[in-house]
């Protein structure tokens, strides 16, 4: 009891930019499950404020992927917008698309941390470069519509829950918990639709 009263009090002292980043984002993640490219405006606003919000928090490395967010919103939007018919049905990786993004996420992790760890004053400089690198391609996926894209982002999610708490950020951890949640039904929205383009074919 005495661990909820303590997030309850952290939550009630929360900055407005904080709730305005969580909300745009909590919107962004709900909407690209949907499928709709209006997730891509919540996703620029949302992680336009989160640029800010890791930077004074010494989240380095997040603060440049929020920053790298705020571009591929920009991106995603064009894309979604001018994808043709053809183009627009969720795509699914092979094996060996997965092996060589996870072992090229994974080294420029290994090599980011570093890095950060023996250069700056991060904060968990090795989770923080785990959740850069891979919410760079996972983003990309996203841009592409591939399937899996959900799957890297359920471990980066529950990574980020721990992170964010480590620096007081109590309400974006617990928007990183509602995220799983929602990474979890976006695969299943999204693997669904992707059966019933295979049986359209």
């Amino acid at each position: 009891m005495s661990f909820l009263t303590g997030v309850w009090d952290a939550i009630k002292v929360t900055s407005l930019i904080e709730w305005l980043a969580v909300a745009s984002s909590v919107i962004y993640v709900i909407l690209a499950a949907k499928r709709l490219i209006t997730c891509w405006l919540f996703a620029f606003v949302g992680s336009s404020l989160f640029v800010y919000l890791c930077y004074i928090g010494e989240l380095y490395l997040e603060s440049m992927l929020q920053l790298f967010y705020v571009a591929m919103a920009v991106v995603g939007w064009i894309s979604w917008r001018n994808s043709r018919p053809e183009n627009t049905n969720i795509k699914k990786w092979g094996i060996n698309n997965h092996v060589l993004n996870i072992l090229i996420s994974g080294l420029a992790a290994v090599i980011f941390g570093s890095i950060f760890d023996n250069y700056t004053s991060q904060v968990n400089p090795y989770l923080d470069a785990f959740t850069t690198c891979y919410s760079l391609s996972a983003t990309f996926m996203v841009t592409r519509q591939i399937l899996g894209n959900w799957i890297y982002w359920i471990v980066i999610d529950l990574v980020s829950i721990y992170l964010y708490a480590q620096r007081d950020y109590n309400l974006t951890a617990i928007q990183y918990g509602i995220f799983t949640i929602l990474a979890v039904l976006g695969f299943l929205a999204w693997r669904n639709e992707y059966k019933n383009q295979v049986i359209r074919r």
